[in-house]
């Protein structure tokens, strides 16, 4: 079982996490925001992994420690079920349509953090939920996964649905590159991904 269980607690949020990479996509999310949930809930239903996800904030200032934190906690335990990445099929991409709107996702399990992202929202908030804070989260959990990670919202109108294409379509391409290739050995030159 590729499994990733880590607990954090700091003097702004408290986030406990479990995420199995070869459940059915099943997820249990609760941040105190509600469209962050949902948000976690599509990455988790279109990967396909499971996902248990508590966290507990100081949203009394606004929502940046926990969503950024949340992409901490999340980034580290995608890691830890990654630990060992021989037999992985290393990349990922995935264009996902969502009414009005185009988003494209590509993952590269290459141990090297780096985050491309190339969104803009039209307004400051997604029912609680800053826009802005899309960028951080995904921040977090690219470099503490240690992963490459490309965004890109071609067009749309609709923030809502700019956004959860972006979701979306990163839990697809993750699925797509956490896969087993046919060989079980480590897909790169180098004989070793770090």
């Amino acid at each position: 079982m590729r499994e990733g269980k880590l607990e954090r607690v700091t003097k702004e949020t408290s986030i406990q996490v479990r995420l199995d990479l070869d459940g059915p996509g099943k997820a249990e999310v609760r941040t105190g925001i509600g469209f962050f949930d949902h948000m976690l809930t599509a990455m988790a239903v279109h990967g396909n992994f499971d996902l248990s996800l508590q966290a507990s904030g100081d949203l009394h200032v606004d929502g940046h420690h926990t969503v950024e934190d949340c992409g901490i906690v999340l980034g580290k335990a995608l890691a830890i079920a990654l630990e060992d990445k021989s037999g992985l099929c290393r990349y990922g991409s995935f264009w996902l349509p969502m009414d009005d709107a185009l988003a494209m996702a590509a993952v590269d399990v290459s141990g090297r953090p780096f985050l491309h992202f190339n969104a803009d929202f039209r307004n400051e908030r997604i029912g609680e939920f800053e826009t802005c804070l899309t960028r951080e989260f995904f921040q977090a959990f690219a470099f503490n996964a240690g992963i490459t990670l490309h965004l890109n919202v071609l067009y749309g109108e609709n923030d809502h649905h700019r956004c959860e294409a972006i979701f979306k379509a990163a839990g697809h391409a993750l699925e797509a590159a956490v896969k087993k290739n046919t060989t079980g050995e480590v897909l790169s030159t180098k004989g070793v991904l770090a």
